[in-house]
């Protein structure tokens, strides 16, 4: 996103996944169920699930259903067997994409994802194509008016990494990705809450597209991001 249009875009952003929030409850339940398996059923250990838990509750999923997937997970309940999977690839103009996927057929998400680039003008690369471009971290942003002085002072106080005033006006905060909720509820109690945060792979540098290239990438993630096996879709894509 690019600097003097940044705040537009996260605003645009968040009503998308607000739109989005029915369907995002499947992707949840698959996500709490794999991180109870591999860390356990404790968020106070696993930080994996905490985070996944998180989500939940800001997507306002019933804590029964939340529940069912830890015990999914840690095997009190009959589970699927999920597999984590990641691709990287390119879209317009060979903008970095990164696609995170829990399935339980490798060979029809492969099928799937490869389509969705093709089919909008992408390609699907090789294991750490595009990685390198991006680093896993938490990120909140701020709305411009946010005190920086006073949002510095309390994220670096509180572990963040870095504090990173916009262009627009609005200011973004990284953090460690598994200290994230931690650091964004010291800030919430403080008196400082994020219009976005969440834990992604934030890019190192940002490709900006604009008109019938920004409508055709935006098409292209929204295709990946639709698939049921998708879990996450990251992109170094800024567009106007």
């Amino acid at each position: 996103m690019a600097g003097h249009s940044k705040w537009a875009n996260i605003q645009h952003r968040k009503g998308r996944q607000d739109e989005k929030r029915g369907k995002i409850w499947t992707k949840l339940i698959r996500e709490i169920t794999v991180a109870a398996k591999i860390g356990g059923g404790d968020i106070q250990t696993n930080p994996r699930l905490r985070l996944a838990i998180d989500k939940a509750k800001d997507s306002n999923m019933p804590n029964d259903n939340v529940q069912r997937a830890i015990q999914r997970g840690t095997g009190s309940l009959e589970n699927v067997n999920y597999e984590e999977i990641r691709y990287e690839g390119y879209g317009l103009n060979g903008a970095a994409v990164i696609v995170d996927a829990l399935t339980d057929n490798r060979t029809r998400t492969v099928a799937e994802v490869r389509h969705a680039f093709t089919k909008y003008g992408g390609n699907l690369g090789t294991d750490g194509s595009v990685a390198f471009l991006f680093k896993h971290c938490g990120r909140m942003f701020f709305a411009p008016g946010t005190s920086e002085d006073a949002l510095m002072e309390a994220a670096l106080e509180a572990g963040a990494d870095d504090v990173a005033p916009q262009e627009d006006g609005s200011i973004e905060v990284i953090t460690p990705a598994y200290e994230f909720t931690a650091i964004k509820d010291i800030l919430i109690a403080k008196g400082f809450t994020p219009e976005l945060g969440e834990v992604t792979m934030r890019p190192e540098a940002e490709s900006e597209l604009s008109g019938d290239d920004a409508e055709k990438m935006q098409k292209l993630l929204d295709a990946l991001e639709s698939l049921d096996d998708v879990q996450e879709v990251f992109t170094n894509a800024s567009m106007e």
